[in-house]
């Protein structure tokens, strides 16, 4: 899609300026950026406004869970013994099969209330989240939310209490034969140990802010030699960190990728665009349509890519500026950091991703 028919569609000015009045009073300058961008660190989240990529793709439409989304949370939960919680499949095409506690979220509940729910209906007891463990999507149309939880009340379903639900549920060692309905489990159960004995990224919950969309927020950064580091911005009608809407051909973190292509095409495909992860991730869901959307904070590395050939495909020899690819889109700009703080905590996440894994199905 050229860069004039995008622009076409994004719609009336009149639109996009509404749209952001109230980021204006919360971002007026880059100094207040990169406050915005510590709390985004910290785990916090903010008001999402306006869209500045992605809105215009025909597939692009609010978020309606049961209609054009399907969001599924799971639980891994452990007793004193480094038992995890299974559950004893109902359900015809996988009868008798085992899996952990799993889920649709339904219209009008948040992420949490979903989570608690099928965790009650398939396994007796009552649980708290203490974190999500991983995020896993096939584009914005299905996106399961893994947490790590604990017990609080109730008592471990039995055959007696057999329903549509589940059969009962019990307590594995993982090593006794357990006909599974899926081994993808493994994973998230290993995830689950591993996050117990070592966490790896900070607690992450999500923050009670309505969204309409499912859309990601980029602290998107370049990384110079000398430990600069500098973050994409868009300029009006304030600077803001861009925010891009997930379209449903893709995965959501392609949501970066379109941001990039967008403010700097012609350095689009001499770089690779990497989500690391999730800081935060914000959603409300107790208005149909309106805020079932997510936003998911993510961090963003823009890296050159050093191999570079020419026109008859042989790698000619390349040595980097230092400096982020100049934007050709005048909507965007680099901001250089300042804060020195600010920078370092950049730099160590960018090194280490110590932070909520979203990991594409696709």
């Amino acid at each position: 899609m050229s860069k004039q028919s995008r622009s076409r569609q994004l719609g009336p000015t009149e639109w996009r300026l509404n749209t952001f009045i109230t980021e204006s009073v919360c971002v007026p300058a880059d100094m207040e950026v990169e406050e915005q961008v510590e709390r985004l660190l910290g785990g916090q989240g903010s008001e999402v406004t306006g869209c500045d990529v992605g809105l215009e793709q025909r597939d692009s439409k609010p978020a309606s869970l049961r209609k054009n989304v399907t969001y599924i949370v799971c639980a891994v939960i452990f007793n004193e013994k480094e038992e995890v919680l299974m559950v004893q499949e109902a359900k015809q095409d996988c009868y008798k099969q085992w899996y952990l506690p799993a889920g649709r979220v339904e219209v009008g509940e948040s992420l949490e209330e979903g989570l608690r729910r099928e965790v009650k209906e398939e396994a007796g007891f009552d649980c708290e989240p203490i974190t999500l463990l991983l995020i896993q999507e096939q584009g914005p149309q299905w996106i399961r939310f893994i947490f790590l939880a604990t017990v609080t009340g109730g008592s471990l379903k039995s055959l007696s209490a057999a329903d549509k639900e589940s059969l009962q549920a019990s307590w594995w060692d993982r090593q006794s034969v357990l006909p599974l309905r899926g081994r993808d489990i493994l994973r998230l159960i290993d995830c689950g140990l591993k996050y117990r004995q070592d966490p790896w990224h900070p607690v992450t919950l999500p923050v009670d802010l309505s969204c309409r969309h499912v859309v990601q927020r980029l602290v998107l950064v370049f990384t110079g030699a000398e430990e600069q580091i500098w973050i994409l911005l868009v300029k009006a009608p304030v600077l803001h960190l861009p925010t891009a809407a997930a379209v449903k051909t893709h995965a959501v973190t392609w949501a970066a990728n379109m941001v990039v292509q967008d403010a700097m095409p012609s350095a689009y495909h001499d770089h690779d665009v990497n989500t690391l992860g999730a800081f935060s991730l914000q959603h409300n869901g107790r208005q149909h349509g309106k805020t079932d959307g997510v936003c998911f904070n993510t961090l963003v590395k823009l890296v050159p890519d050093h191999v570079r050939r020419n026109e008859d495909g042989e790698k000619v020899e390349w040595t980097g500026t230092g400096t982020p690819p100049p934007v050709e889109n005048p909507r965007y700009v680099w901001h250089q950091v300042q804060k020195q703080t600010l920078r370092e905590k950049l730099l160590e996440k960018t090194r280490n991703t110590s932070i909520l894994p979203v990991h594409s199905l696709y």
